[in-house]
């Protein structure tokens, strides 16, 4: 058994980090709008001080002031520069271990050397160098948008980014899986095969199956014959009842386009926080049924929907933006 463990997004907070949208020549005509939906976001999981505490990143101080002055007292505000909002994927993850927290950070590549911007390379490094925990560097690529766990030793990804060449091409099934296991305690990993249709990330698991209690995962159901994802579920279905967990099924939005193009909505993108779950909307059919199937699942907490049209411009939305500092202890 490892003796460092992520544990589960349910599990309490102390903190989050939440990047802001900070650089207009990447976000043009989306740049305001999306600053809206991340602040909304944002004041949704501090839930007036219910929740955790966040903390919005900004890449300059002009964004930072921006933030500041959008999300009042609902957060903390710094300055850290970054290519791009994405910190579920470039922030370091906090694990528990034999000494209490500790921060792993894993090298970044910009999910395979599709979007190579400044900063993106080392803010996991410099955001772990801001919590004073221990740093553990880890000499191999690896986006936490690529994994969901169970916090009780049990992993999901997918085949088509974690085995993916332009990630780790000297890393097979057995490496990647010993890898998990030293640096996240999963013990357990399920292979799922492709994830969303047009995802930039190569397939993060974050859009396609999360955990919602140990050995209990959600996954969606097609909405109509054209869903362009209908033969993704039902094989991540397949898979993890071959695997031995309880799948609990939930809405898809079914077909989202932007100027013709089939975009990977989805609202397995919520973000667990100490108050509230977040849950990404896209004005489809499903929306509402979206929340209250997950409401559901998170019966202590309050669940909501907030529109994440203009952060999936980008390419993500509320989990993909955010990174959770666990609770000590």
């Amino acid at each position: 058994m490892t003796d460092f463990r992520q544990p589960a997004e349910w599990a309490p907070h102390d903190a989050v980090w939440i990047g802001f949208p900070s650089h207009p020549e990447l976000w043009e005509e989306d740049l305001e709008p999306a600053r809206g939906e991340v602040v909304a976001f944002a004041r949704a999981v501090h839930a007036g001080g219910k929740g955790e505490k966040v903390v919005l990143v900004a890449a300059d101080a002009a964004s930072a002031d921006r933030a500041a002055e959008l999300a009042g007292d609902a957060a903390q505000t710094i300055v850290e520069p970054f290519g791009d909002i994405w910190l579920r994927d470039s922030a370091p993850i906090i694990v528990h271990g034999p000494s209490g927290l500790t921060a792993a950070d894993f090298g970044f590549n910009w999910w395979g050397g599709k979007y190579e911007l400044p900063g993106d390379e080392s803010i996991g490094a410099r955001l772990a160098a801001r919590t004073a925990l221990p740093i553990r560097s880890h000499d191999w690529i690896f986006e936490g948008g690529a994994i969901d766990i169970d916090g009780a030793g049990i992993g999901v990804t997918t085949e088509q980014c974690l085995l993916n060449p332009n990630r780790n091409p000297g890393l097979g099934r057995a490496d990647i899986e010993a890898r998990l296991r030293e640096g996240l305690g999963v013990d357990r990993l399920l292979w799922l095969g492709d994830g969303l249709l047009n995802d930039h990330t190569d397939g993060h698991v974050d859009n396609l199956a999360r955990f919602v209690a140990p050995g209990v995962l959600a996954i969606p159901e097609a909405a109509g014959r054209d869903d362009p994802n209908a033969a993704i579920f039902a094989d991540a279905r397949a898979r993890a009842l071959a695997f031995g967990l309880d799948v609990v099924p939930l809405p898809s939005p079914g077909l989202v386009e932007d100027d013709g193009e089939i975009i990977p909505a989805s609202y397995m993108n919520f973000y667990i926080g100490n108050a509230s779950v977040v849950v990404p909307l896209y004005g489809a059919a499903n929306d509402e049924a979206a929340v209250d199937a997950i409401g559901r699942l998170f019966p202590t907490r309050a669940v909501v929907g907030f529109r994440a049209d203009h952060i999936l411009t980008g390419g993500g939305s509320f989990h993909c933006i955010s990174q959770q500092i666990p609770a000590r202890g």
